[in-house]
């Protein structure tokens, strides 16, 4: 019995796999992780409206395996938002169906290649956000409009800490990592790798013990600029992999 108790640690000593990198290859494996739209529903703080669901699929795409499209297109005639935001576009978004939670002495790697655009008025994200309260969010990467890629951290709606990075050759893929570790029992390091290169390492305050979900999304205007394109716009994921540790 021996050698299978210390096998079994040695598993338990990996940690788990929350979202395995086969979750793009078909439609019942991204629906057995991921939910459709945001976790709150269609809208949030651009002007695109976000569709999808099992049977819809014109904006939330799986056309080769292993890889996320996520396509905007303009439109007209939308209702405006509950807030009075105007709809310019119709895209797609995705969020984790289960929420995962920082716990003390534990933490997460969480990877994922990226072909995100980055031209005035387009705004792809892949974040982690808070499922009771906000914050907790950490924008993993998003690319708001300027040629950058961000990597953000909010402790308070005004205390946050960022970093904007050149963001090269957008129409290729790129590797995008973050490890994100419990401190102290309360607070959390983050450390961002563009590339396989770590670019920066942000503190959240008060995240340990707080449910999170990760939400991939194509949002459009608001703060990345506009107007935004005439054109679709497409934002690709592949090699996606989320692991307790």
């Amino acid at each position: 019995m021996r050698p299978f108790f210390l096998l079994s640690l040695a598993v338990l000593a990996q940690g788990a796999t929350l979202i395995p990198s086969t979750c793009f290859d078909s439609y019942t494996s991204l629906e057995e992780y991921f939910s459709y739209l945001y976790p709150w529903g269609s809208d949030h703080n651009g002007s695109a409206r976000m569709i999808g669901n099992s049977s819809d699929h014109e904006y939330i795409l799986i056309d080769t395996p292993g890889i996320l499209t996520l396509l905007a297109r303009p439109v007209n005639g939308q209702d405006p938002t509950s807030g009075g935001q105007e709809i310019n576009y119709l895209s797609g978004a995705v969020h984790s169906t289960k929420t995962f939670t920082v716990e003390a002495g534990s933490g997460f790697d969480i990877q994922a290649e990226f072909q995100a655009p980055t031209a005035q008025g387009t705004w792809p994200a892949f974040w982690l956000n808070g499922a009771n309260s906000w914050p907790p969010e950490i924008d993993l990467a998003e690319w708001k409009g300027s040629g950058d890629i961000s990597f953000n951290t909010f402790n308070t709606s005004s205390e946050v800490q960022s970093l904007d990075i050149d963001y090269p050759s957008p129409y290729d893929f790129h590797a995008v990592k973050i490890e994100v570790r419990d401190e102290d029992g309360s607070n959390i390091s983050v450390n961002f790798y563009l590339d396989d290169e770590l670019v920066t390492t942000q503190y959240g305050a008060d995240y340990v013990g707080e449910p999170l979900h990760l939400i991939i999304n194509l949002q459009m205007e608001g703060s990345s600029g506009s107007p935004g394109p005439t054109t679709d716009t497409y934002y690709r994921i592949r090699n996606l992999s989320f692991e307790q540790i």
